[in-house]
């Protein structure tokens, strides 16, 4: 059984067969042709612009995060200061009144349990804070 190669010299034919290209590039424009008009919003608006340029004044009013932390027995710390529960709720009521409200970001060691910080994060809560953050370390093994 024979084949040819399509030249008189037998060797292999070196031509580069660009059907798959154009099949692909026909595919591309096509896909182009049909999502081009979907780029265009046919409600025109004006958005704002954005100021980077962080005033000095806001920055001043802007207030200081608390931070409270939680040991594994149990122990509240406001700002790296001891206290009890009850005046943890005192303080947090009056500092959810204070404009603006300033952020909380709850720390809690690794052995904590869970029932302490939802305990911790209930009572912020109801005192009416409006911002609470937890903080973490980044994993660095990855």
């Amino acid at each position: 059984m024979a084949f040819s190669s399509g030249n008189d010299s037998g060797g292999p034919m070196a031509d580069i067969n660009v059907t798959p290209l154009v099949d692909v590039m026909l595919v591309l424009l096509i896909i182009f042709i049909i999502t081009a008009p979907l780029m265009s919003h046919k409600v025109q608006i004006k958005l704002p612009e954005a100021n980077l340029i962080q005033d000095p004044e806001k920055a001043q009013k802007r207030k200081l995060p608390i931070t409270v932390s939680v040991k594994e027995n149990g122990s509240l710390y406001w700002n790296d200061e001891a206290i009890t529960k009850e005046i943890l709720e005192s303080r947090l009521s009056s500092a959810a009144q204070l404009t603006p409200q300033p952020p909380l970001n709850l720390r809690g060691d690794r052995t904590t349990k869970m029932r302490t910080i939802n305990e911790v994060t209930r009572i912020a809560q109801e005192q009416g804070m409006l911002d609470v953050g937890f903080v973490a370390t980044k994993d660095r093994s990855q």
